[in-house]
């Protein structure tokens, strides 16, 4: 069975030396009902809209088993938010997820797959700060290398999920996966 392992939206601002000067990459899961909106998840933000947010990428998924994958790789536990992700989602190859594809999550939300999440200098510096300066060398291929992305999400219905939801793949169409529309 698929489901949400977490609904995280961001703790707080912190400092960072990209263009903006700040991130919203700290994210934490929250407890209960969380609402989400076409533009996401009530209370998160997005400090850099252009690359992050709106209808497009309203949420970003990730799986609980590449989360495991990369805990082991960097010797470092990884929890649910690490990654900048919305939703922590367990039992599914989400970078198999076909662009289009609807997921439908809880009772009343539906999302559909937009694109991959193509990694930045801000998750760099992010892997810098909580796991080592050693493990931040080369992230951005290192992670794109390893096509574990996960996908960003368009909310097509709006409503209230909470950790432990299913989530339920209602269409899937002809289309390209997450993985193969994903261009370093």
């Amino acid at each position: 069975m698929v489901s949400l392992v977490a609904v995280c939206i961001v703790e707080d601002l912190r400092r960072d030396s990209g263009y903006f000067g700040v991130t919203a990459i700290n994210k934490r899961p929250q407890a209960g009902k969380v609402k989400v909106t076409k533009y996401g998840l009530r209370g998160d933000v997005q400090a850099d809209r252009k690359h992050h947010g709106g209808v497009d990428k309203a949420l970003y998924a990730y799986s609980a088993e590449d989360a495991a994958y990369w805990e082991s790789e960097l010797g470092h536990e990884l929890p649910a938010g690490w990654f900048g992700e919305n939703l922590r989602i367990e039992g599914m190859d989400i970078n198999a997820a076909r662009i289009g594809e609807i997921w439908r999550i809880g009772d009343t939300v539906t999302v559909e797959v937009t694109m991959p999440r193509t990694p930045c200098q801000t998750f760099t510096r992010w892997v810098n700060d909580t796991v080592s300066p050693a493990a931040s060398r080369g992230w951005v291929k290192r992670f794109s290398d390893a096509r574990r992305l996960g996908p960003y999400l368009r909310v097509t219905h709006t409503g209230s999920i909470a950790a432990g939801d299913p989530v339920v793949v209602e269409f899937v169409p002809d289309a390209p996966t997450v993985v193969e529309v994903y261009q370093p």
